[in-house]
C-alpha cells in the first residue's frame, strides 16, 4: 500500500510537471531583467510570402468513426513524449523524463539499450520539479545525417547556470540503434531553475527551422510579455547556423533575436499540421482557462496575451481590462480541464473520416477532446472520451500526445508509463 505522504508526493510532481498552480511550487527569484516593450513589432523583419492553402478538412459526407485506445507498449518510467523518425516506419521512440529515449519496437518490446542516456546532466530540483529530459525532435534529414535534437534541463557548471537547453545529438555510425553519446553541440539555452513552466516541445516546421517552446518560469511578474526574454515564448531556430537568427523573427532593438511568438505561460506541447503547416499552441493556465492557439501557417510575430489575459478573460478574474493579444480560438473553464495536453491534426490512413481533426486532451481530467479548424474558427468541436477513455479508466495523467511516420496517432500516460494508439474501434 502507498503511503499517505508518497501518494501527496506523486500527486505535486504529476501536477508541477504540466505547471499547474498548486501549493507543491517552490519560491521563484523575482523578475530582475528590465522589460522590453511587447506592443510593438512592426519593424520586424517579414517572412518570404507563405503559401495559404485551404484547410484540408474531413472529406464530405464522412461520419466521425468509433474509436479506442489500443496499448502498443508499457513499462516506461514516466513517459513525457513519443515520436517517430521522418521515413522510419518501424520504431517509435519514447522520451523519458529522468534521461533515457528508448525504442519501441512494432511487436511490443523495448530495446534493451536506451537509444540515448542524458541522465546524468539533468537538473531536476526534487521529486516534484518538473525539469529532466522534456523533448525530441529529429532533423527532417535524419536518414541521410542522423541528426536530432534534444530540449531538457541541464545543471550548474563551472562556466554556465541551471539552464534549459536544446542539445543537438547524431545517431552512431557504428550501430544505427543506439546514438553517440556525446552532443554535438549546444545550439541554444536560457538560464532557468527547472522548478516550474519550463515548456518543453521541439519541432520542424516546414520551413526546416526547429522550434522551441519555452515556459515562463512561473515569475512574477511573468516574463512572458518581455520581448528581452526567451521565457514563456515560442523560439525558431536555423540549427545549421543556430548563432544566426533566421528572418521573419522578431526584429525589434532590445527583443530577443531568437523569438517567434510570446504572451505564453507554459506551451508544453505545440504541434504542426503536416498537411497545412498550421502551427497548434496548447497553453497550461493558471486558476481559470486553459487554451489552445491556432496560428496560420508561416504568421508568427504574435503575443498570445499572457499575463494580462488567462484564456479568453483578463488576468487575474476580477480585474477589468480592455483584452490584448491573439485570442485563443478554445478556451475550457477548470470545470472540464485542469492542465491542457496538446495534440496533432490526424493525418493518417487508418481514419479517413478522422482526417483534420485535432485531437487533444487534459492531465488532470484524462478527458478527450476534438475539433476542425476552418482558417478562421474552431469548428466541430466534439468531446471523444466516452470513445477513448471512457471514465477515465483506460489511459490516466495524459502527458503527450505523438506522431508515428504514417501520421497515425500515440499517446504516453505520465503515471503508468504506458504508450497507446488510436484505432478504429
Amino acid at each position: 500500500m502507498v503511503a499517505p505522504e508518497q501518494k501527496t508526493r506523486l500527486r505535486c510532481r504529476l501536477l508541477l510537471l504540466l505547471g499547474v498552480a498548486t501549493n507543491c511550487r517552490h519560491p521563484q527569484p523575482p523578475r530582475v531583467d528590465a522589460a522590453v516593450s511587447a506592443t510593438a513589432v512592426a519593424d520586424a523583419e517579414s517572412l518570404p510570402p507563405a503559401p495559404n492553402p485551404a484547410p484540408a478538412l474531413p472529406p464530405a459526407n464522412c461520419t466521425l468513426p468509433k474509436l479506442k485506445l489500443t496499448r502498443v507498449g508499457d513499462g516506461f518510467d514516466q513517459p513525457v513524449y513519443v515520436t517517430a523518425a521522418p521515413g522510419d516506419s518501424t520504431r517509435l521512440f519514447v522520451v523519458e523524463k529522468h534521461g533515457l529515449i528508448r525504442i519501441l519496437r512494432p511487436d511490443g518490446t523495448v530495446q534493451g539499450k536506451p537509444f540515448l542516456d542524458v541522465s546524468a546532466n539533468l537538473n531536476i530540483p526534487n521529486e516534484q520539479a518538473e525539469g529532466g529530459l522534456l523533448g525530441l525532435a529529429f532533423a527532417p534529414d535524419f536518414a541521410t545525417s542522423g541528426r536530432f535534437f534534444i530540449h531538457h534541463s541541464v545543471k550548474k557548471t563551472d562556466t554556465l547556470p541551471e539552464r534549459v537547453s536544446v542539445l543537438e545529438f547524431k545517431r552512431s555510425a557504428d550501430d544505427p540503434t543506439v546514438a553517440d553519446a556525446t552532443p554535438v553541440r549546444e545550439i541554444w539555452w536560457v538560464k532557468h531553475s527547472a522548478w516550474n513552466h519550463l515548456g518543453g516541445m521541439l519541432a520542424f516546421g516546414r520551413d526546416g527551422n526547429l522550434y522551441i517552446a519555452v515556459g515562463d518560469g512561473a515569475g512574477e511578474p511573468s516574463e512572458a510579455p518581455n520581448l528581452g526574454r526567451a521565457l514563456g515564448k515560442i523560439l525558431r531556430v536555423d540549427v545549421n547556423k543556430p548563432q544566426t537568427p533566421p528572418p521573419g523573427n522578431v526584429a525589434q532593438a532590445g527583443a530577443d533575436p531568437f523569438i517567434w511568438d510570446w504572451g505564453l505561460r507554459n506551451p508544453w506541447r505545440f504541434s504542426f499540421d503536416r498537411s497545412t503547416g498550421d502551427l497548434y499552441i496548447a497553453d497550461v493556465g493558471q486558476k481559470t482557462k486553459e487554451e489552445i492557439n491556432v496560428e496560420p501557417a508561416g504568421t508568427g510575430r504574435r503575443d498570445y496575451g499572457w499575463d494580462a489575459m488567462e484564456g479568453d478573460i483578463c488576468y487575474p478574474v476580477d480585474r477589468t481590462c480592455t483584452p490584448s493579444g491573439v485570442p485563443p480560438v478554445m478556451a475550457h473553464t477548470r470545470a472540464d480541464t485542469g492542465s491542457i495536453i496538446g495534440g496533432f491534426v490526424y493525418r493518417g490512413n487508418a481514419l479517413p473520416c478522422l482526417r483534420g481533426r485535432y485531437l487533444y486532451s487534459d492531465f488532470e481530467s484524462s478527458r478527450f477532446f476534438s475539433f476542425v479548424w476552418d482558417g478562421t474558427a474552431a469548428t466541430d468541436r466534439v468531446e471523444l472520451t466516452a470513445d477513448l477513455n471512457p471514465g477515465a479508466a483506460i489511459a490516466q495523467k495524459i502527458a503527450s500526445f505523438g506522431e508515428d511516420a504514417a501520421g497515425e496517432l500515440y499517446l504516453v500516460t505520465f503515471a503508468t508509463g504506458r504508450v497507446y494508439r488510436i484505432d478504429p474501434k
